[in-house]
C-alpha cells in the first residue's frame, strides 16, 4: 500500500524518541484516556533484544513533516508470538494504520523466513474506542481471540489488613538472594503451565527482562504454607503516574489454590501500595484463564474498569 503524497516512511532512531513518545501519548489517550508510556519505554522498545529498528519498525510523517505514526514488532524471547503495535495519532492519521500495518505484515512474513519456519503468529490490541482499528485487522485477516480486563479499586476505603489464613505466611522478596529469585521464577513458571498461551522462559532469560516489569522490591512477594512454597506476587511501576500500584503477575501453585494464598497476597501487596500513599490498586486478567481469578480479585474488593481486545492471525513466510 502506497502513501499519499508528501507523507514518507523511514526507520526511527533513538534521535526520534520525543516525537515518538508523543505518538504514543495522543493514540493512548484516545484508546484508555491517559498516557501509557514514558521516553524510557519507547528508549527500550527499540534497543529490545530481537529487534532492529532498520527492519522492524516503521515511523511515519505527515506533509509538514511531523511524525503521526510509530509501527513496530516485538518479541523479546525471539521464539513463540509476534507482537504488534501501530501507533497513529488519531486526528493526523487514523487513515492510514491500515498502510503501517500492511507494512509490518510484510516484514513480519520476512521475520518467519529467517527463522525458518512456515509461519510466524502475530497479536495486536484493541480498546473500546479503536473500532476502525478492529475492522482493519479483522479486514487484515486478524480474528479476535480473547478479552483481557483491568480492574482497580481505591486504597483510600482500604480496611486493615486481616491475618492470613492458618498456614499461610507471606513475606518480602529477598531480591539480593539468586536463590530467592529462583524459587520466584519457579513459583510464577509452574503457576502459570496451565494458562492458555504461556509461553514459558528459563530463569536467564526471566532476570534478564526484569528490568521491563519496573524492579520495584519491595512490592515483591513470596507466600507459604505450611512452610513450603505456595505463591508469588510481582508488582510494576507502570501505573505510577496514575497514583496506582500495580500488580504485574500473581502466581499460585495449583496445590495450593482456593486456599486463601492468593487473597493474602494482594491484600499485602495493597497494604504496601497504601503505605505509599498511592490513590489506587489494579492489574489485568485474561478472562479466557481457567483459574478464573476474577472471583477471587472481586473478593478483595478489584472491579473492572476497562477491557482490551487481542486480535491473532498467522503469516506464512515470505518466498525464499
Amino acid at each position: 500500500m502506497t502513501l499519499p503524497a508528501g507523507w514518507t516512511a523511514r526507520r526511527p532512531t533513538l534521535d526520534d524518541v520525543p516525537a515518538l513518545l508523543a505518538v504514543v501519548h495522543a493514540a493512548d489517550t484516545f484508546a484508555i484516556g491517559h498516557p501509557d508510556f514514558d521516553a524510557d519505554d519507547v528508549r527500550a522498545a527499540l534497543t529490545a533484544p530481537f529487534f532492529d529498528p532498520r527492519r522492524d519498525s516503521w515511523l511515519l510523517t505527515d506533509p509538514d513533516q511531523r511524525v503521526v505514526g510509530w509501527a513496530l514488532v516485538d518479541n523479546p524471547t525471539g521464539v513463540g508470538r509476534e507482537a504488534l503495535d501501530v501507533f497513529v495519532d488519531p486526528h493526523r492519521a487514523a487513515a492510514l494504520r491500515a498502510t503501517l500495518l500492511d507494512r509490518m505484515l510484510h516484514r513480519i512474513a520476512a521475520r518467519a523466513a529467517e527463522r525458518s519456519l512456515p509461519a510466524l503468529t502475530v497479536r495486536a490490541t484493541v480498546c473500546a474506542p479503536e473500532t476502525r482499528w478492529a475492522d482493519e485487522l479483522t479486514a487484515a485477516g486478524f480474528t479476535r481471540v480473547k478479552r483481557y480486563l483491568r480492574m482497580s479499586r481505591s486504597l483510600a476505603d482500604l480496611p486493615a489488613e486481616p491475618p492470613p489464613p492458618p498456614g499461610v505466611t507471606v513475606r518480602p522478596l529477598r531480591a539480593g538472594d539468586e536463590a530467592d529469585l529462583r524459587l520466584f521464577h519457579r513459583i510464577h513458571d509452574t503457576a502459570f503451565r496451565d494458562t492458555p498461551d504461556y509461553e514459558p522462559v528459563g530463569f536467564a532469560g526471566w532476570r534478564d527482562r526484569l528490568t521491563d516489569a519496573g524492579r520495584v522490591w519491595d512490592e515483591w512477594f513470596v507466600a507459604d504454607v505450611d512452610g513450603e512454597p505456595a505463591g508469588a506476587l510481582n508488582s510494576s511501576d507502570q501505573a505510577v503516574e496514575q497514583d496506582m500500584g500495580w500488580v504485574r503477575t500473581l502466581s499460585v501453585l495449583p496445590a495450593h489454590r482456593r486456599r486463601g494464598v492468593g487473597a493474602a497476597l494482594l491484600r499485602r501487596a495493597f497494604a504496601v501500595y497504601a503505605s505509599k500513599g498511592r490513590a489506587h490498586a489494579g492489574l489485568g486478567v485474561d478472562l479466557a484463564n481457567p483459574t478464573a481469578p476474577v472471583t477471587l480479585y472481586r473478593s478483595v474488593g478489584l472491579r473492572g474498569t476497562r477491557w482490551t481486545d487481542v486480535y491473532e492471525r498467522s503469516v506464512p513466510a515470505a518466498p525464499a
